[in-house]
């Protein structure tokens, strides 16, 4: 679940924010995670590819050909999900009201945009995941996107953590969320310029990331410097 242009110290530690707070310190929270630039779309690539792969603007209908975390989960026989929240139906192409395509990493690769039917049965509108959940349908991977309003990026960050807190709620209170299951609650970019482990001098700032599992130990914080690009090696859960 991904939230928009925010530094960790705009977050973590604020009154105001109660949800984000409340998870981050029931749960496991990475305090030296970093994103890879400015603006927001290189860094959802980044997310779902492990690079930019050469984006490095807000291009909307831009696609590239990149092998992506959608490619690798589907070839080893497991599903996934991307729920766009204010999405007007699966496999939107265009921006609309209160959905952006700049937030939707899925529809930037190639082999899924041009694939119509597997575009549509995978990116669908965030209503949908009621019905996954109520069905025991939840994928093994599900990205979630809210809209311009609830990801802060219009409305701010108190809009995002009360977006936050219901969403979460049900998610971890479904069946679907058993005890092997994970929540990543994060952020595309900050507001700063500020870099780390190899990234270049300046990049996406200091993001907040906290990790919502029954494997994590509460309250716990992981100190280790994560630029987003590595998400996809990380082989041990931090605070497991």
């Amino acid at each position: 679940m991904i939230f928009e242009n925010e530094e960790y110290t705009s977050i973590i530690g604020k009154s105001t924010l109660p949800n984000f707070n409340k998870l981050a310190k029931q749960y496991a929270l990475l305090t030296n995670d970093y994103a890879v630039g400015h603006p927001s779309l290189p860094n959802y690539v980044a997310l779902t590819s492990g690079s930019t792969q050469g984006i490095t603007s807000d291009c909307g209908s831009c696609s590239v050909n990149a092998t992506n975390i959608a490619d690798e989960i589907q070839s080893s026989g497991r599903s996934w999900k991307g729920y766009m929240e204010s999405m007007p139906s699966p496999c939107y192409l265009n921006s609309s009201s209160g959905y952006s395509l700049n937030h939707n990493p899925f529809i930037h690769y190639n082999d899924i945009k041009s694939n119509t039917a597997r575009c549509q049965q995978h990116v669908v509108p965030l209503t949908q995941l009621d019905t996954d959940l109520k069905n025991h349908a939840l994928p093994s991977f599900a990205w979630i996107t809210p809209n311009l309003c609830n990801s802060g990026h219009d409305c701010g960050a108190t809009a995002a953590d009360k977006f936050l807190g219901p969403e979460v709620s049900k998610i971890i209170s479904s069946s679907s969320f058993d005890q092997n299951s994970l929540l990543i609650v994060t952020f595309d970019e900050g507001s700063s310029t500020k870099s780390c482990c190899n990234l270049p001098s300046k990049a996406g700032g200091r993001i907040a990331t906290i990790l919502i599992s029954k494997l994590v130990k509460p309250g716990y914080q992981d100190a280790t410097a994560y630029p987003i690009i590595q998400y996809s090696k990380r082989s041990k859960l931090p605070g497991a």
